[in-house]
């Protein structure tokens, strides 16, 4: 048997002429609100240019596309931009003050076997195990030399500060 393979399926149907439905609404709605703008009773300068402004909005909603998505997409995208709260902080100097305010908590020291121990160092330790594993004479280790702690501070967008630990893995 042999099936038809639809194709074009990204692209609208033309239902009115040669405009899709959505073009079709977007220039209908322009066409009454300048309609009714012209029965308000203002002036004709003035409805002529509302009406320039109301019909090319309309007609920029319904053909224009950035990389292929309606401007209606990219209009509500930016309006979402610019409506979020937003606050970005980066102070350099700044965590230094206020690492001795933040204070890490202190681990539980209970007593545990040699073997937990040595599992735990394995797994949470950066250097390698004297004993148990051997250390390479690559340039490469001097880069990977665990840094320094360093702590910042960041500001949430309700206005309150943070302090966390950095981990910077240059």
């Amino acid at each position: 048997m042999q099936f038809q393979v639809p194709q074009f399926i990204e692209t609208e149907d033309k239902l009115v002429g040669p405009l899709t439905l959505r073009q079709f609404l977007y220039l209908a709605a322009g066409a009454i609100f300048i309609f009714m703008l012209y029965f308000s009773g203002v002036g004709f300068f003035i409805w002529f240019f509302v009406s320039a402004i109301i019909g090319a909005t309309a007609a920029s909603f319904a053909f224009i596309k950035v990389n292929g998505q309606p401007l209606t997409k990219i209009a509500f995208a930016a309006f979402q931009f610019f409506w979020k709260p937003r606050l970005f902080v980066w102070k350099k100097n700044e965590p230094e003050k206020y690492a001795a305010d933040f204070k890490m908590p202190a681990l539980q020291q209970s007593r545990k076997s040699p073997l937990q121990s040595l599992w735990q160092q394995l797994i949470t330790t950066k250097t390698p195990l004297f004993k148990r594993e051997k250390i390479s004479n690559l340039p490469i280790l001097e880069v990977i030399a665990p840094a320094k702690e360093k702590f910042e501070t960041v500001r949430k967008a309700t206005g309150e500060r943070e302090t966390a630990r950095r981990v910077d893995y240059r």
